[in-house]
């Protein structure tokens, strides 16, 4: 079980590394998805995460105050709604067109849910 959550946890890295680069993964939360599993299998991973100079503040405010910085909050959420929008226009589906406005909707009121620097 171990390493099976330790791969996951790279895995999460990787994907939250690249998503620094593209758009359309979201940072932030495979951060926070890392930090989890990498808690579960791995001390020595689990303290670097938090101590790397670029990923480590965003980890510890979050599992600490659970708050969210405000420029990454208004970029999570500009980038969810032009990817949502991009992705609805080019759906010939009306019912999936409303499915994907109401997960944007949900998503943006849950981000703006939490507190912000």
């Amino acid at each position: 079980m171990r390493i099976l959550l330790l791969s996951c946890g790279f895995i999460s890295l990787g994907l939250a590394i690249a998503g620094i680069f593209l758009p359309i993964l979201p940072t932030t939360p495979l951060l926070l998805l890392a930090a989890f599993l990498f808690s579960k299998s791995s001390d020595r991973w689990h303290t670097w995460l938090l101590n790397h100079p670029k990923f480590g503040p965003y980890i510890r405010n979050f599992q600490e105050k659970k708050i969210i910085p405000k420029r990454v909050k208004i970029t999570a959420i500009s980038m969810l709604w032009c990817t949502i929008l991009i992705s609805a226009i080019l759906i010939d589906l009306w019912w999936l067109r409303l499915l994907l406005l109401g997960i944007a909707l949900a998503v943006s009121l849950h981000i703006s849910s939490y507190k912000s620097e």
